[in-house]
């Protein structure tokens, strides 16, 4: 895996290049092929709090995850072990709704076209309603169930798919009670 790592109000040093290399090659165990995504590592330091954010895009989803505590090895223990645990789960979700299609393992394998189905929008809450990013991405035709272990996967409380139903655009997202929304075309 080709790892992007970079530093925000601190200096990346080698040994925290080696640590976070060494650290997160642990991750692909769980998948056949070696990972040739690029993955974004993010360092930063605030207050005292160092906060290390991790995204690594594959075959149809995004892994990511982010930890924030007063040590910077111990964040980037935490957000393996969480990138670990989101791995676990879902592989064992999406297995269940695959099983006739082939084995688990060649669903995390890397996409060679790169594409990755996830919206991450990001808009300013002033009054100006200024748009600070923008991000563009195939629709991963999908049902509802498996957009929605997406959107879990991902960490975001909404989710912009292709229902594999109707062909339409549509968008679920969570609810403020737990549960779940679904957003379709009128």
């Amino acid at each position: 895996m080709n790892l992007s790592i970079r530093g925000q109000q601190i200096e990346v040093t080698e040994a925290l290049k080696d640590y976070v290399d060494k650290k997160l090659s642990r991750l692909e165990k769980y998948f056949d092929a070696p990972l040739t995504s690029d993955g974004a590592v993010t360092l930063s330091t605030t207050r005292g709090l160092h906060t290390v954010e991790v995204t690594i895009p594959l075959k149809g989803f995004v892994l990511r995850a982010e930890d924030e505590s007063d040590d910077m090895y111990a964040s980037i223990d935490a957000v393996v072990d969480k990138l670990e645990r989101q791995i676990r789960k879902h592989k064992t979700k999406i297995n269940r709704k695959f099983r006739q299609e082939g084995s688990l393992k060649t669903l995390f394998v890397e996409d060679p076209t790169g594409t990755v189905a996830t919206a991450e929008l990001e808009t300013d809450t002033d009054d100006d309603l200024e748009v600070v990013r923008t991000k563009r991405f195939m629709l991963k035709p999908m049902d509802v169930e498996e957009a929605i272990l997406q959107m879990n996967m991902v960490g975001h409380n909404f989710f912009v798919f292709s229902n594999i139903e109707n062909e339409e655009v549509s968008v679920v997202y969570k609810r403020n009670d737990g549960k779940y929304g679904l957003i379709e075309q009128g």
